[in-house]
């Protein structure tokens, strides 16, 4: 793989050596975070994150303009980038495993509908005090669906 290619070369953080993306790069970072405002920023912040919120840009990019305007240096950035990166490849493991196993559509029904309001609309219907159909319209369940939410509710309510 050509690490000269794109924005910069990573493994040694230099930039390209194409003259064009040089000046853009020089024209993105004044633009996503100006010079004068990142120094007067720094001298309160002094945390990417905050220099992030502050810039509304991530705090990778604060990072890397601090290692351009010269307040860090390449190992204090790569420390950085390292953690950063670790901790989105951790974030993206976790979302994908919570997407794999689910959750539970009938706990969640507690909280949607309200457990008391479920029961109170299950005897309601039981009993025939309730058409079956208000019931799906109160709860926003359907059919079956209501059928084996009510079921559940019965077995934990004994």
């Amino acid at each position: 793989m050509d690490w000269k290619c794109g924005l910069l070369n990573f493994r040694e953080m230099k930039p390209a050596d194409n003259e064009t993306e040089l000046f853009c790069n020089e024209v993105a970072a004044e633009f996503l975070i100006p010079k004068d405002e990142f120094v007067a920023a720094w001298a309160n912040l002094k945390s990417f994150d905050g220099l992030a919120r502050h810039f509304k840009v991530s705090p990778l990019v604060a990072a890397r303009r601090a290692l351009d305007v010269g307040y860090i240096n390449k190992d204090v950035f790569f420390k950085f980038y390292n953690a950063y990166m670790l901790n989105v490849r951790a974030k993206k493991e976790a979302k994908k495993a919570a997407k794999e196993t689910g959750g539970d559509f009938y706990a969640n029904c507690d909280y949607r509908i309200g457990r008391p309001f479920a029961e109170a609309i299950a005897r309601a219907a039981k009993v025939g005090r309730l058409l079956y159909r208000d019931a799906y319209k109160l709860t926003g369940l359907q059919g079956s669906t209501f059928d084996t939410y009510v079921l559940k509710l019965n077995k934990e309510i004994g």
